[in-house]
């Protein structure tokens, strides 16, 4: 016996609601309109953003990309492969419609394939950016977006171009694509150098991406990391975002640096600090003296007066008279 038959259920009547879609091509419209230039002006628009990077040095191509795939408020993939092979001494990073980067992606592999069937070898990665440019300029206008980072090694050694689908085709060092490039950039217009060792750009790669997942929310998940080296291209790890967040909260090279950055702008003639919390909870405000090495005491025994003249009569609103609990001078 059929489970409808236990369950004394009946089917709706054909003429009412129906939970299922409606046939392709039976959508209303309004009158006059064309369904399909209708659904391309007037369709929903999904906000979608990554964080991909990309940047050259003496050792070859880093490669770095987020795995998070957003459409909108929804997350379509949290483990997306944004960094696609084309073959094995060239790779490129995606942003912008998921669908369109695959696609094009394919079409790119396909004409290199051809390419090295007629030629004897593969062209040079600043032949495949020409050639890939060349193709999408001509569906500029048609709502295409595609935004890559190819990275690859030729005869000429590393080679880092960036191509856009309105035709742009620009080489440089570093490039970084998507929502969330401008946390990335700041990252790597930081600490970048063409003399970084492997291990230096694997750690700046991981950096700057998991800083830019912290502040974009279209961009999390995990980062992959590629290298592209003279022997053809590694996958190098895939590490999660929530890990890699957690560590770089704890490197003590970011706090000596930070420390430098803060002694170096103290010491400048004719400064003066911003409001900061001292290490031992004191609040310091207006100029700093200049006080000689030999005769400075030490942070921990400075009474709050004496750095921020709260006992001089001329001193701000914000000063106070009463006694200071567990400051002592030596």
């Amino acid at each position: 016996m059929a489970l409808q038959d236990v369950c004394k259920w009946e089917a709706p009547e054909a003429e009412g609601l129906s939970l299922c879609l409606p046939p392709a091509g039976s959508w209303a419209v309004p009158r006059g309109c064309d369904p399909r230039t209708f659904q391309q002006t007037q369709g929903p628009s999904l906000a979608h953003g990554t964080t991909t990077l990309a940047f050259r040095f003496r050792h070859g191509v880093i490669a770095a990309a987020d795995t998070r795939s957003s459409c909108g408020n929804y997350v379509a993939c949290p483990a997306s492969l944004k960094v696609i092979p084309v073959h094995r001494h060239l790779l490129g990073t995606t942003s912008g419609t998921s669908a369109d980067c695959a696609t094009w992606y394919r079409v790119l592999q396909r004409e290199l394939r051809l390419w090295a069937l007629r030629e004897g070898h593969l062209p040079s990665v600043a032949s495949a950016a020409k050639l890939l440019s060349a193709m999408m300029s001509r569906y500029r206008g048609l709502d295409l977006c595609v935004a890559t980072a190819l990275c690859g090694w030729d005869r000429s050694g590393p080679a880092l171009f960036y191509v856009y689908s309105d035709g742009t085709c620009l080489q440089g060092n570093i490039f970084s694509v998507g929502s969330g490039s401008p946390y990335a950039y700041g990252v790597l217009d930081r600490s970048y150098h063409y003399e970084m060792s492997v291990q230096e750009a694997y750690a700046l790669a991981r950096y700057a991406v998991a800083h830019a997942t912290h502040r974009d929310a279209y961009s999390g998940g995990s980062i992959d990391l590629f290298h592209v080296r003279e022997s053809g291209w590694e996958h190098v790890s895939r590490s999660d975002v929530c890990t890699l967040n957690t560590q770089l909260q704890d490197l003590p090279e970011l706090h000596q640096e930070l420390e430098a950055q803060v002694e170096a702008s103290q010491t400048q003639p004719g400064s003066t600090t911003p409001h900061r919390a001292g290490e031992s909870g004191e609040l310091f405000v207006g100029p700093r003296e200049e006080i000689p090495e030999d005769s400075r005491m030490p942070a921990e025994t400075e009474t709050l007066g004496e750095t921020t003249g709260l006992g001089d009569p001329n001193a701000g609103e914000g000063g106070s008279t009463g006694q200071l609990d567990g400051v002592h001078a030596k």
